[in-house]
């Protein structure tokens, strides 16, 4: 069996295609044989022009009336453009055919119908043709059941296939593929580095192989093969954004500063984000003038831009700059009203600005959209604790417990709430709790409870 997939376009195509477009014209007369139309149809095909296909397939079947050939390239038109039952019964009018193509197009349109049987009936005799070639029918195949997401009957194929040879770096590649997409990352870096022993300078593995790093947390590893990468094609500039975040990862933000840099000089569209991951890296180092300044820079290309607004907020409060933060954090809270992480900024904002009741209504907003802060509920139940609301405060401390019970001096406050409430047995008990977690909880308690001092029961 004839393994041909496609027909390659040699120089003469745009001359043929010229020729045919003057005959349609009537410019011109001529004359077109069967592999001339099939030409024709191909380079229309790979510009996505399918109404001029289906003409100049007209005009074939008009001068080779029942040419399997052009038939089946009209079956192809059926395929792509989604009428999958036209292109079965175009395929099924066929004789019994051993083209390559032919049988490939018969196996695919059964999978879009969901002849599952039928194609694997069809799949194994393909396949029992054993030729020289059996790694690329193999390779064939699973492109296939990949285009239908079966990654399964893929994988099993290029497991074959690369039985058969395991040196074809194309199958390899879609092995690796599956592989990942089964979370099976071991098995997949072990497939990239085959690739890489057969071509040291297969820049795509060694990206895949940064990746598939990337996923299982092994930064080190990944940046060492995002480097090779850029080694091999330091133009890449996907392999170069990745390897800024490995380093942001490995907390070397110096590093990843200069290579997102580095990334927006390889890259001539939109960097709003990338500036974003600067002043993140900026911010990392608290730098906390230039992370606004990036942050800025992502405003001007997307001004209704969420991140880079909280950003700037963070920055100021972070310098406790809270009047300057306001603006940003509210401009923030228009564009995603129900953000919990900009209403916990805006009652920090408050707190800064001694505005202690506005704050507590910025907390409790932020924990109505997302109960599962702990840290904010721990927040509220400080305020509460400040304000005297003792029960209150006992309340929300319990809830943010039960989320986090490792939480700093959780146990401590509660034990100082039920000590104002006159619960010396429960002051006791949580008090007792606080010591296990840190020694030097008691010393704290006394300092916020100094009355408790001649209380030996209870200390």
């Amino acid at each position: 069996m004839s393994r041909k997939l496609s027909f390659s376009m040699d120089d003469e195509s745009g001359d043929l295609v010229q020729r045919y477009e003057q005959f349609l014209s009537g410019k011109a007369n001529g004359y077109f044989d069967v592999e001339e139309l099939e030409n024709i149809v191909e380079y229309y095909l790979r510009r996505g022009r399918t109404k001029d296909c289906n003409k100049a397939i007209d005009l074939g079947l008009q001068l080779h009336p029942n040419n399997s050939a052009l038939k089946t390239k009209r079956a192809k038109i059926y395929l792509i453009t989604g009428d999958d039952q036209k292109a079965f019964r175009v395929l099924d009018s066929l004789a019994e055919s051993t083209d390559y193509e032919v049988v490939l197009l018969k196996i695919e349109v059964l999978l879009k119908l969901g002849r599952l049987v039928d194609a694997s009936q069809l799949t194994d005799r393909l396949l029992a043709d054993e030729s020289e070639d059996l790694d690329n029918v193999y390779l064939d195949i699973a492109y296939l059941y990949l285009g239908q997401s079966d990654n399964e009957t893929a994988l099993g194929l290029l497991e074959k296939g690369f039985n058969f040879n395991n040196q074809n770096p194309e199958l390899l590649y879609e092995l690796a593929f599956c592989y990942e997409q089964q979370e099976n990352f071991d098995k997949a870096i072990d497939i990239n580095h085959q690739i890489i022993d057969i071509d040291p300078f297969a820049n795509e593995a060694w990206f895949n192989l940064g990746q598939l790093y990337f996923a299982q947390m092994d930064f080190p590893k990944a940046l060492e093969a995002y480097e090779y990468a850029l080694a091999v094609d330091e133009n890449d500039s996907l392999t170069c954004i990745q390897k800024a975040h490995v380093h942001f990862q490995l907390n070397q933000f110096e590093e990843a500063i200069e290579t997102y840099l580095e990334y927006k000089k390889l890259t001539n569209y939109g960097h709003w984000q990338t500036d974003i991951f600067i002043a993140e890296s900026y911010e990392k180092l608290e730098k906390f003038d230039d992370a606004i300044v990036y942050y800025r820079k992502s405003l001007e290309e997307q001004p209704e831009n969420y991140e880079a607004l909280t950003g700037i907020a963070i920055c100021l409060l972070e310098q406790e700059r809270f009047v300057e933060s306001m603006p940003y954090i509210e401009k923030a809270l228009v564009i995603n009203p129900d953000a919990p992480d900009a209403w916990v900024y805006m009652a920090e904002t408050y707190i800064g600005l001694d505005d202690v009741d506005k704050a507590l209504l910025a907390y409790i907003k932020s924990v109505s959209i997302d109960p599962e802060q702990p840290d904010t509920l721990m927040a509220i139940a400080n305020i509460c604790l400040e304000k005297a609301e003792f029960e209150l405060a006992i309340k929300y401390y319990f809830a943010a417990r039960e989320l986090d019970e490792y939480l700093e001096f959780v146990n401590l406050f509660i034990a100082v709430s039920w000590f104002k409430l006159g619960d010396l047995h429960k002051a006791a008990e949580y008090l007792h709790k606080a010591v296990e977690m840190d020694k030097d909880a008691n010393i704290l308690f006394l300092e916020l409870c100094p009355e408790a001092e001649h209380l030996d029961n209870l200390l």
